[in-house]
């Protein structure tokens, strides 16, 4: 079945462009939880444009979802890491929406400073750096199911 493993190609593909900027957070992060203010609030404008990456995070989203209803029916073991790389997508998902972008509204995606600004500087990275430990567990999940034999003919 080529459809499997197009789904295969493309949910790695995204999934993988996708983990690139989260964990590009995660790498920064050691060295911006401590920037002054002003530093922190110039430092944080590399990331205008970065609202493009939502296309890939979907990509990746999407190819998985549909890669895992493709191999359902497929050895245990390659439908539960298909299924455990799905759920780390939402739950990277559900990390940015209910931390990481309501701390971009209030601080005006960075180019305002409230009050509590360090307060959410911190839930700001470390979401971001949650969201990139899941991202790299579904990328890690994903290849372990293509290496898996299959009942499925690719």
């Amino acid at each position: 079945m080529k459809r499997v493993n197009t789904f295969f190609f493309l949910s790695l593909l995204f999934t993988a462009l996708a983990m690139g900027g989260s964990l590009a957070h995660l790498y920064e992060l050691p060295h911006k939880i401590r920037l002054p203010a002003q530093e922190y609030l110039i430092v944080q404008q590399i990331y205008r444009g970065w609202s493009l990456l939502g296309i890939v995070v979907f990509g990746s989203l999407i190819s998985t979802l549909v890669l895992t209803i493709l191999v359902r029916g497929d050895l245990k073991s390659t439908f539960a890491l298909t299924l455990t790389a799905l759920l780390c997508i939402i739950g990277a998902q559900v990390i940015f929406w209910a931390f990481t972008f309501p701390v971009n509204q209030e601080t005006e995606n960075w180019t305002v400073l409230p009050k509590t600004w360090m307060q959410l500087r911190s839930r700001w990275e470390y979401s971001h750096a949650a969201g990139a430990v899941l991202n790299l567990c579904a990328f890690i999940a994903l290849i372990l199911a293509a290496r898996k034999p299959s009942r499925i003919p690719r």
